[in-house]
């Protein structure tokens, strides 16, 4: 067995350099972010230069680590993975389809709000570059980051460590298998990952996460599970840019 000191860094490490540098956005956008036509891009949204700096540092990290990952890529699994990502993801487009086809306008609150029956659409947006090549690279790595960086980053963690720590945390948690079935590691993994996302995606994350459970423990096979959450991002990006739902990102 790997060294579990070596294997708890390896899980842990990128996905809390991940969240650093979410705060280090908020921070940014704080001191020096200015929301105006006349500001230079890097001031207007200052996700547009956190976000690339973010997935690269965290690919390294992921590559630094890679020796101790184990995927078990799989292609029964991965297909899987990937019926799980379109219906997972299409339960979180759900709120957002329905604001449209009601013909809602404007925000939404009480009932509809709690269920992320919103507009959604302020958020990450590429098109507030001109220059072909600069909207280009800007919407390649927002898709690099939501498929790739977040689905291994968060999978690694939320599936390959915290699942087992919640098993065993006093003891050695890495003797706990792989997508082993208890309710202890299903309330906390979920409900953590739920409060990781904003409140009007409480609802649609509980099922996501669910879904996601249900895979893993299934499958046994964290790949299966990174394979989910990239299909499911790459789905989500093309209805964002598709629809305009930049609020999604």
């Amino acid at each position: 067995m790997k060294n579990p000191e070596k294997l708890t860094k390896a899980h842990v490490v990128p996905f809390g350099v991940f969240m650093v540098f979410l705060i280090l956005l908020q921070l940014c956008d704080s001191v020096f972010g200015w929301d105006h036509p006349a500001a230079p891009w890097y001031k207007q949204d200052v996700a547009q230069w956190v976000y690339p700096l973010q997935s690269l540092v965290v690919l390294v990290l992921l590559i630094r680590f890679w020796k101790f990952y184990d995927f078990n890529w799989s292609v029964k699994w991965s297909l899987a993975g990937v019926a799980f990502g379109a219906i997972g993801i299409g339960f979180w487009l759900l709120p957002t389809f329905l604001y449209d086809s009601w013909g809602l306008t404007g925000e939404t609150d009480g009932w509809m709000k709690m269920l992320g029956i919103a507009k959604r659409d302020d958020g990450f947006d590429p098109g507030m570059f001109e220059n072909p090549a600069a909207y280009w690279t800007s919407l390649t790595m927002r898709f690099f980051r939501a498929a790739v960086i977040v689905a291994f980053v968060e999978e690694i963690f939320w599936r390959g460590f915290l699942m087992r720590f919640v098993m065993d945390w006093e003891g050695d948690y890495w003797k706990q298998p792989f997508g082993r079935i208890h309710w202890k590691n299903y309330t906390i993994v979920t409900g953590v990952f739920m409060l990781a996302h904003a409140p009007i995606d409480w609802p649609a994350a509980f099922i996501y996460g669910s879904l996601t459970y249900l895979l893993c423990v299934w499958s046994k096979n964290l790949g299966a599970c990174i394979v989910m959450h990239a299909v499911a991002n790459f789905l989500m990006g093309l209805y964002i840019m598709s629809y305009g739902k930049y609020g999604l990102w």
